[in-house]
């Protein structure tokens, strides 16, 4: 499952509101540390929706394209019938994701990746 999740102060949610309304897409929920978040779940919606948002987004637009492709790919390919080439193309979209996410935990290499889903020689 793929998702896209927007956070803001719930202070400030009617910027969230407005824009699951423009976008006609996702729900909402209400956390309680104070954050509302803005949720949209699914290969085929996440993909539809960042392929109307790419021309606008301006920070962190290759992990955003690298998403839309892998979206674009499991959308139209059912999950028992990934090639390796299919494979290996999800494990660079994940690459270029994790490389531009701040993440305090040790992340995957590419190496690593490949060796979980037995790609390598």
């Amino acid at each position: 499952m793929c998702t896209i999740c927007l956070y803001q102060d719930s202070r400030h949610e009617e910027t969230l509101i407005w824009i699951q309304k423009l976008l006609k897409i996702g729900y909402l929920s209400f956390r309680n540390d104070g954050i509302t978040e803005l949720r949209i779940n699914g290969f085929k919606q996440v993909r539809d929706i960042l392929e109307k948002l790419l021309p606008f987004i301006r920070f962190k637009k290759n992990q955003a394209t690298a998403l839309h492709g892998a979206c674009e790919m499991l959308s139209a390919t059912r999950s028992d019938r990934l090639t390796n080439r299919d494979l290996r193309f999800l494990v660079e979209c994940m690459v270029t994701i994790q490389t531009s996410n701040y993440a305090t935990k040790a992340k995957k290499t590419r190496e690593e990746l490949l060796s979980m889903l037995g790609l390598t020689p």
